[in-house]
């Protein structure tokens, strides 16, 4: 088995997803053909040389952590040999995510004229869901009695609990009588397959036009998300529910939705206030 099957394999036994697999087994390609050794004969400076090459020729810090974490996995946890490289790239500035003002968000939607469509791209939005954990929602992960439903190996491979909005509760179970399978999609095409995120990003990406929102070109699944946590900031919601509706693992991730939210939301006062 070559490098890159071996790879891929261990990946999907771990559960990884098909992005982050494809992203890994580049880095090791671009490795091995950068450095024509045998597998067996490479060695740790090899890996550091490859990397201070890549450096060399500006590369983001982004792009070098992550072909770091790709080969560190392969010969740590593949091939089982010490690696143990102490770099650490500074990452691209974090450029402020777009979001959609509350008055936006309903222009958006009302503007979706397909039932099914707007029933997607609302509960996306309602419930903080990222595109490929809508996509694959399936009936068994809805618990529509108690207003709640499950994301099943989200990012970082993990589950976590979402909240289901009172408005959407009967649509819901209408779309559920109609399947007896808890097995089947909550959302399938006119073909019965379930939907593909470069459909919902079409979808999204035309109502923001129809709606005549501002730079709608900007506007993606990941922007209803980035909306759905500004406005919970907005209705005064802790950092701490925010978090967990997101499934975020570290506060600081979920902290620049702080910065996005209207600075009247934000309860913090100036020291010159108070002297």
């Amino acid at each position: 088995m070559n490098p890159s099957e071996e790879m891929s394999r261990e990946l999907q036994r771990r559960r990884y997803s098909n992005q982050t697999i494809k992203t890994y087994i580049g880095c090791l390609e671009r490795f091995l053909n950068y450095s024509k050794k045998d597998i067996r004969k490479i060695t740790k400076k090899d890996v550091r040389e490859y990397l201070e090459k890549m450096s060399d020729k500006n590369k983001a810090g982004n792009t070098m952590n992550v072909a770091l974490m790709a080969l560190k996995f392969y010969f740590e946890q593949i091939q089982k040999r010490k690696m143990w490289i102490d770099i650490k790239y500074s990452k691209t500035p974090r450029r402020i995510s777009r979001f959609l003002t509350k008055e936006e968000t309903k222009r958006l939607i009302d503007s979706i004229k397909n039932p099914k469509h707007a029933l997607m791209i609302v509960l996306m939005y309602s419930a903080g869901l990222r595109v490929s954990e809508l996509v694959n929602l399936k009936f068994k992960d809805l618990n529509l009695e108690q207003g709640y439903g499950f994301v099943r190996n989200g990012k970082g491979r993990k589950d976590r609990i979402f909240v289901i909005a009172k408005n959407l509760n009967l649509s819901l179970k209408i779309l559920k009588q109609s399947s007896e399978n808890p097995e089947d999609f909550v959302f399938k095409s006119d073909r019965n397959r379930k939907y593909s995120i470069r459909t919902i990003q079409v979808i999204v990406k035309n109502a923001a036009k129809k709606a005549k929102i501002e730079n709608w070109g900007e506007i993606h699944p990941h922007t209803l998300r980035h909306s759905f946590a500004t406005h919970l900031i907005e209705n005064n919601y802790s950092l701490t529910d925010v978090q967990a509706s997101l499934g975020h693992k570290s506060p600081e991730t979920t902290m620049i939705y702080v910065h996005l939210a209207s600075p009247n939301m934000i309860n913090i006062k100036s020291p010159l206030d108070s002297l």
